[in-house]
């Protein structure tokens, strides 16, 4: 490390803000996977990933709040935790935290100005360049455990690179990402296998049948030599509903309950006994938040948001919104990427909806707005499309009729439409 203060009073340093935009338009080309360049980036950098341990996470849904029950629960030792997750909502720290202190901007600048002054011979996108941010900064401040969340996959992503988890977590796999992943949810469990490990345990979910005989076939493969498997059950789920938690919604019961099956492998083996284990999990879900997932930013007007961006997503939150608000309907808020099947999100919530209001996210792969309204309404449901999100947030919260006042209000989608949302009601 002092190599690393050295190198940085000898160049030349860039603003925070330059920093992050060449981060953030980082590019990769070439045919390498973000496995390889992750794997030279390590090797350049001195190997940081090797002075703490580390639970990985992959999945189509479900990884964040998994991932930030997991640290609770283990910083119920008195251990620093490191949480390495993304996308962000608003700020890029949320990025990498360790407990619930983000990194520094300062520390972005300082770290970012270094990794962007070596030559890797190989180009990074923003992915990788957080992901090397991330492990230098949990070697500088000396964690015990980090939690990592995967990008996209599994076999290829580049925080597979960083060796073998104690334990690889899989949360629920469904369909997306398909023109990366695959068209099945054979080949998709297939690539989000690839995080398991000889040496390692593994957690799933209670998965659909295709993904959970892929999960079984690679855990039963000798050559894995994978040291337990444990599939969350019912049990184990219905168990954190008698817990006090923060996070609503029933599939975060299952979460949750992940989390605490994980955390029972790891402070197990720290030897810790089960009465002792059993106190940190009710204390560590009791503390757990996870924000754009169910939650309520504004009690009257009612305004929900949740970050479900997929079908598996969306069934989630409509299964939940009837479970917490049985006979009631919703006015729907909108955004989400044109790579989703938003026709299947649509006629899932139909049936809870009284009118949908949809926008155009921040974002290349943006789904237009209006082609969004124009399928909704083609199916018999009241919609609009909206251009101003800020506008539309304003003249909700200042509404005064009754209805406006009683009538719930359900924003979803892709995450940056989410984050926008919440960057807007932390000015109010």
């Amino acid at each position: 490390m002092e190599k690393l203060v050295e190198n940085l009073k000898e160049m030349q340093t860039l603003s925070y803000e330059k920093v992050l935009d060449k981060i953030e338009n980082s590019r990769r080309f070439g045919n390498l996977y973000g496995y390889d360049i992750t794997k030279i980036v390590l090797e350049k950098l001195g190997h940081p990933e090797k002075t703490f341990k580390f639970v990985q996470i992959a999945g189509t849904n479900g990884k964040g709040s998994t991932a930030s029950a997991i640290t609770k629960i283990m910083e119920q030792t008195g251990e620093k935790i490191g949480l390495f997750t993304s996308p962000h909502l608003i700020d890029f720290e949320e990025r990498i935290r360790i407990g619930d202190e983000q990194i520094s901007k300062d520390d972005v600048k300082r770290l970012g100005n270094y990794l962007l002054s070596i030559d890797f011979g190989v180009n990074l996108t923003m992915f990788d360049y957080c992901l090397a941010m991330a492990v230098l900064y949990f070697k500088e401040k000396n964690v015990k455990f980090a939690v990592i969340e995967t990008g996209l996959g599994g076999d290829h992503d580049s925080t597979t690179a960083l060796g073998t988890p104690e334990v690889a977590v899989l949360t629920k796999i469904g369909f997306d990402h398909m023109q990366i992943l695959g068209n099945t949810l054979k080949e998709i469990a297939t690539s989000k296998c690839g995080i398991i490990k000889a040496n390692s345990k593994v957690v799933s979910q209670i998965q659909e049948p295709e993904a959970k005989e892929v999960i079984e076939f690679t855990v039963n493969n000798p050559v894995n030599e994978v040291k337990k498997y444990r599939e969350v059950t019912i049990e184990e789920k219905e168990k954190i509903r008698h817990l006090k938690r923060k996070l609503l919604g029933e599939y975060q019961l299952e979460n949750l309950a992940t989390a605490a099956v994980t955390c029972q492998e790891l402070l197990s083996d720290l030897g810790y006994e089960t009465n002792e284990i059993e106190k940190f999990i009710e204390k560590g879900v009791q503390q757990t938040t996870w924000p754009g997932r169910m939650q309520i930013l504004n009690e009257t007007p009612f305004l929900m948001v949740d970050g479900a961006h997929n079908g598996h997503g969306v069934r989630a939150l409509r299964d939940s919104l009837a479970s917490l608000y049985p006979g009631e309907k919703f006015h729907f808020i909108m955004g989400v990427l044109a790579d989703k099947d938003y026709e299947k999100m649509v006629d899932m919530l139909i049936p809870l909806a009284v009118d949908f209001t949809t926008f155009t996210p921040e974002s290349t792969r943006a789904l237009q707005g209006e082609n969004l309204r124009n399928y909704i309404s083609s199916h018999g449901c009241i919609a609009r499309s909206c251009e101003d999100i800020e506008k539309e947030i304003n003249k909700f919260l200042t509404s005064n009729t009754n209805e406006d006042k009683t009538q719930k209000t359900i924003a979803f989608g892709s995450l940056y439409f989410i984050g926008e949302i919440e960057k807007i009601m932390k000015k109010h």
